[in-house]
């Protein structure tokens, strides 16, 4: 049994909810500035990004000063987020990415002058209820472990088997997806980017902090890392597609709502992050999870926004 890992002060956890909370800023603003330049690719070009991007389309993105802006915004979103699993567990900071549905709801009805409707609203109040219910539970609950090899393998063979599946459909289906299918990849395959990058950071205080490693430390971690990157481009194409069939808070609701559900899902189940919980914690988490979904799938419905 790997020990615990130590945390490296006694307000560890508040450090790293209020780095998570910076990195949700830079989220909503580089949702907002990627949609903008995905947009205009979109209506520049006869072949329609919804589809999936085309190598072409993706040349033209890098063309777009909104677009580079806005990919710049989400690489500081991804250090903070990655900062912020140094000094609290996934299962704490990962679902605070549900304050940038907040942000990039306001910052894009401003910008696409379209109003929020009231069943837009009750959407997102959705989303955010069941995410802060589920962050201030697991905030007094959630223990970060040391990861063993089993565990890893487990990580590794899931995001696997849901890589594949998910290129597969995309290959052959993608003519038929709307945005909310885009969305729903991308939340999935970035909740395992979370947890590998959160792995990787752990597997590293272990060798370092308590001077010990594990065996086939090297290869495993070394896995993980392109394990990270080969989900991280899948979901990031997702993402850009989604772009165009969708506003960017629907956009942004998804993989802040499904991103941290599943990363949390590996966490309780595999990484033991809430292995002290009572029962009541468990069932909690579980309705939480739920009224946060609903919430997604209710905005995808009831957005001014959304294309069906």
């Amino acid at each position: 049994m790997l020990p615990d890992l130590p945390e490296l002060t006694q307000f560890a956890t508040p450090i790293g909810i209020c780095i998570a909370l910076v990195g949700a800023v830079f989220l909503s603003l580089g949702a907002q500035f990627q949609h903008r330049g995905v947009s205009k690719v979109d209506s520049a070009t006869e072949r329609k990004t919804s589809a999936g991007l085309s190598i072409g389309q993706l040349l033209l993105l890098l063309r777009r000063p909104s677009w580079v802006v806005g990919t710049l915004m989400l690489g500081l979103a991804v250090v903070f987020q990655l900062t912020s699993l140094v000094y609290a567990p996934l299962i704490v900071v990962q679902p605070l990415g549900a304050v940038a549905l907040v942000i990039t709801a306001l910052v894009n009805a401003r910008v696409s002058k379209t109003p929020i409707t009231r069943m837009a609203l009750r959407s997102i109040g959705f989303c955010v209820v069941g995410v802060a219910l589920f962050v201030t539970i697991a905030t007094f609950t959630a223990t970060s472990h040391a990861v063993g090899e089993s565990e890893l393998v487990i990580i590794l063979a899931m995001l696997g088997v849901i890589t594949v599946a998910f290129a597969l459909v995309f290959a052959f289906l993608r003519h038929r997806f709307k945005a909310i299918i885009y969305i729903v990849g991308a939340g999935i395959l970035y909740g395992f980017v979370a947890t590998l990058a959160k792995v990787v950071i752990d597997r590293i205080k272990t060798l370092i902090v308590l001077g010990s490693g594990t065996g086939g430390f090297e290869w495993l971690t070394l896995g993980c890392v392109v394990a990270l990157l080969a989900a991280a481009a899948l979901g990031g194409y997702f993402v850009q597609t989604a772009y165009s069939s969708g506003p960017p808070d629907l956009v942004i609701a998804g993989l802040t709502v499904i991103d941290p559900i599943v990363a949390v899902c590996i966490g309780v189940t595999v990484l033991q992050e809430a292995a002290g919980a009572a029962p009541w914690k468990i069932v909690v988490f579980v309705v939480a999870g739920a009224i946060a979904i609903y919430g997604v799938f209710q905005l995808a419905k009831h957005h001014p926004q959304s294309q069906h």
